[in-house]
């Protein structure tokens, strides 16, 4: 009997948009694929750099387009980024929060305390993507940041693929405070690793894969983190730009879409 591509490993980590959907419709066969591979007992993790929406709200729409998942299944960097902030402070520490409620209920979640002003008390800053956010709030983010406290990114992504086209991501709005501070943030999202080691993690995979669209962030971050990478079509890569990259920076495989892990 012929092995399947999915047989060669214990968990997906799995990007959302572009891979298993484009906005509001499913990309065909993905949901097959990942119901198939959870009745195989493979791991699953629905990992988006997207830090500006909650858990909860991932679940809801990919359960409205098909998908089944749980709450537990979800890996955002504003997780990661939280995690991140735990690991280096103490508990009920004030951590000036850029982003939105979501970004904030993660700190709490951590047992850090979400502030919204540059205090003396605050000893770390995160940022995600909000869009909402204006010059005050990168003024006072600008102001602690210049004082020296730990400040993490849940990621660099420039830009955000909307219906409208690319407009300004997280780190569009990171580059500023870089220009303006002189200082360089911690990353949690893809392509740094601790949002793809934290997913595999989680599962306590010892095989995981990275299914990804996007060379820069998916498939980057599993070389980095030293992970199998499988980037399929349905998004922003192409194979080209893929056979364009060094051997030791291209995806493990290349295919269609995710149907080609049941082959």
């Amino acid at each position: 009997m012929t092995e399947t591509l999915l047989a060669r490993y214990d968990a997906l980590l799995l990007d959302l948009d572009g891979t298993v959907y484009r906005g509001k419709e499913p990309v065909p066969g993905a949901a097959d694929a990942v119901a198939v591979a959870r009745s195989q007992g493979v791991g699953i993790r629905f990992v988006t750099n997207n830090a500006s929406r909650a858990p909860q709200l991932v679940v809801d729409h990919l359960v409205e387009i098909g998908f089944q998942a749980a709450l537990d299944e979800v890996s955002t960097s504003a997780q990661a980024a939280a995690a991140m902030l735990a690991e280096r402070l103490p508990a009920d520490s004030a951590v000036l929060v850029l982003g939105t409620e979501a970004l904030a209920d993660e700190v709490r979640t951590v047992g850090l305390r979400p502030v919204r002003e540059a205090t003396d008390e605050v000893t770390a800053v995160v940022q995600g993507l909000s869009q909402d956010l204006g010059w005050r709030e990168l003024a006072e983010a600008c102001v602690a940041i210049r004082r020296g406290v730990l400040w993490v990114a849940c990621n660099a992504d420039v830009t955000l693929p909307t219906e409208r086209g690319l407009l300004p991501g997280c780190g569009a709005l990171v580059a500023a405070l870089k220009a303006a501070t002189d200082r360089e943030p911690l990353i949690a999202g893809k392509p740094a690793t601790p949002l793809l080691e934290q997913a595999a993690k989680s599962l306590g995979a010892e095989r995981p894969l990275v299914v990804g669209d996007r060379l820069d962030t998916d498939i980057a971050g599993a070389v980095n983190a030293g992970m199998d990478s499988l980037l399929v079509l349905t998004g922003v890569s192409t194979e080209a730009d893929a056979l364009a990259l060094p051997a030791d920076r291209r995806p493990t495989y290349i295919a269609a879409d995710l149907s080609v892990l049941l082959t």
